[in-house]
């Protein structure tokens, strides 16, 4: 961040401290201001250079709020928030079930004049208002309590798979979970940096058509939609954000990339209450004719979807936890079907430490649809072990983009074919190695949980990390057991159930 950006994140910081004595939480907080910087925005668009008509009504515009104080503002901006969230469109989706969180009038006054209207939003570039808002968000998912994390990707992890995927002008592209829009926004900021001289066409569709982003959670996509907003993507007119289940239907779109963390953990449920009262469980099985298998696990099913949302030869990155590469079932039959449809050519395993939801164990999954074909189209899988002997926290150990080069360099975007492994008989340590279709298809339910390295701390007493860093790690290993022997313990329930 430069220094406009941290000026501009620490001003909205420290109102938000002074709100948090209030009572209004950090993910409130982002909310309002986001109700309140689209009004801003608007209001600013109406005037001149711009002098675009403006969507939001003229009775519940920009100058109404500055226009009013005390009780009669309160009101005023309850009832803006509730006439704005039944309207269509982009007002519905910023202003969706939409209410006012400040307790006390003169702390919205001083929002409103102080911190909004006091800088002149549309001027300032979208490195600086995006990176403010943004870092607004990271420091929301760092607060355990609001449960913000589990919508937040680290950056660094972000973009070191746009810098593999490399996206180009005129491509088209997606996320189907999309959380706050971190992808999204960082493949635009990817094609803007790598292309100076795009024309007005790719202008256009850079802003207006290039990005769709698919979140099931109203809240979430509302700051998503603000996030996109202020970093260049879409208008006050029409963001693209759709509210809903993405796993629901195939949406019929076909995208160049896709980009994606889907949310981790349990497989999706719906609880049943009996004429008597008694209550049971009933997995949400998603049964689509695009689907390989049947399953109520909703990591595979995004693996599935990802895959009926790429075009021929499109491009897919998504974040997947350790069971999507071992899982048996309808994990074996997706991950034989994936290997043989799509160029599945680059795993990259992940180190614990890095999400704001504990127990996790990760991996990015890199491949590219093809056509029909006899033969399978997976010719080698290249894995990259940044787990094993890597030791990363959130607060004292954050993993940076350049613990990500040597994986980034090795990955060859631009030629995929000329990859050299850094593992050999020689060099037992290297992290970059590959294993043949026929290696893969060799091993028990087709896993592609696979290493190689030696773990330092089992064999040399010396090498142990920090006790912390052991504490932690101790307490990923249990959570990630846990959250196993929960979906096992639900299974085994249900079938006592059907029995």
């Amino acid at each position: 961040m430069n220094t406009t950006t941290n000026s501009l994140v620490q001003k909205l910081w420290n109102y938000c401290n002074v709100l948090r004595d209030d009572g209004m939480s950090y993910g409130d907080y982002v909310e309002q201001l986001t109700y309140l910087l689209f009004l801003k925005m608007a209001d600013e668009r109406s005037a001149p250079p711009y002098n675009q008509a403006s969507i939001v009504p003229a009775t519940y515009a920009w100058p109404t709020l500055l226009a009013k104080d005390g009780d009669e503002l309160f009101d005023h901006y309850r009832h803006l928030l509730e006439k704005l969230g039944q309207e269509k469109g982009t007002l519905g989706l910023i202003f969706g079930k939409a209410q006012n969180k400040f307790q006390d009038p003169a702390k919205l006054r001083r929002v409103i004049v102080d911190l909004i209207d006091a800088e002149t939003w549309t001027i300032l570039g979208a490195d600086v208002k995006g990176d403010a808002y943004e870092g607004l968000l990271e420091k929301n998912a760092q607060d355990t309590k609001s449960g913000a994390g589990q919508y937040f990707t680290p950056r660094a992890l972000i973009q070191a798979m746009v810098d593999c995927i490399a996206p180009q002008p005129g491509e088209r592209i997606t996320d189907p979970a999309c959380g706050t829009g971190g992808f999204l926004f960082t493949a635009h900021n990817y094609i803007t940096a790598h292309n100076k001289s795009l024309t007005r066409e790719q202008l256009k569709h850079l802003k207006e058509k290039a990005f769709t982003g698919y979140e099931l959670v109203q809240g979430t996509a509302r700051v998503c939609a603000m996030n996109m907003m202020l970093h260049g993507i879409g208008s006050e007119k029409q963001v693209p954000v759709v509210v809903g289940d993405a796993l629901a239907a195939d949406p019929g779109e076909r995208f160049e990339v896709v980009l994606a963390n889907p949310p981790f953990g349990k497989k999706s449920s719906t609880v049943i209450v009996g004429e008597d009262g008694r209550t049971s469980t009933e997995k949400d099985t998603i049964e689509r004719d695009d689907f390989w298998a049947t399953t109520s696990n909703k990591q595979l099913n995004f693996v599935q979807h990802i895959k009926t949302l790429l075009a021929t030869h499109g491009r897919a990155a998504v974040v997947l936890p350790d069971n999507v590469l071992f899982e048996g079932g309808a994990g074996e039959t997706i991950r034989k079907k994936l290997l043989h449809e799509c160029d599945v050519h680059t795993l990259l395993r992940l180190p614990t430490g890095l999400f704001y939801a504990q127990g996790v164990k990760a991996n990015v999954l890199f491949f590219e649809k093809k056509g029909a074909s006899e033969t399978p189209w997976t010719k080698r899988l290249w894995i990259y072990d940044l787990r094993t002997n890597k030791h990363f926290t959130l607060k004292t150990s954050p993993l940076t983009r350049a613990d990500l080069n040597e994986f980034v360099d090795l990955y060859q975007a631009g030629n995929r074919h000329q990859r050299q492994a850094t593992w050999s008989p020689e060099n037992p340590e290297g992290r970059w190695r590959a294993y043949s279709y026929e290696e893969l298809v060799a091993r028990d339910k087709t896993s592609l949980d696979i290493f190689w390295l030696k773990d330092d701390s089992l064999t040399d007493s010396d090498n142990l990390p920090a006790p912390g860093v052991i504490a932690l790690e101790i307490v990923e290993d249990l959570q990630a057991a846990l959250e196993q022997f929960k979906l096992i313990a639900a299974d085994l329930t249900e079938g006592a159930l059907v029995a």
